[in-house]
């Protein structure tokens, strides 16, 4: 698959993903949401720093669904149309 370069919007987007999903997992170990949403640790670490800027969308299904997020949440957050603070 080829990936496009990367934009400074594609990497804004993916630090406010990184920084949402990060604050969604709490107190949880990256561990043990990674291996609920069948990721490696790794690539939910990349996620979480913006250093994986654009995850596929079966990932972010995936790890929005073990942290009870829906899929509007998160693309609302990543496009920085949502307040930054989870409900509680």
């Amino acid at each position: 698959m080829v990936r496009m370069p990367r934009t400074p919007e594609t990497v804004a987007r993916g630090r406010r993903l990184g920084a949402f999903l990060r604050q969604a997992r709490g107190d949880r170990s990256i561990v043990e949401i990674a291996a609920r949403a069948q990721i490696s640790a790794e690539t939910l670490r990349k996620i979480e720093t913006g250093r994986l800027a654009t995850p596929s969308f079966t990932t972010v299904a995936s790890v929005a669904a073990v942290l009870g997020l829906s899929l509007d949440e998160i693309a609302a957050q990543a496009q920085g149309d949502g307040d930054t603070a989870l409900s509680a």
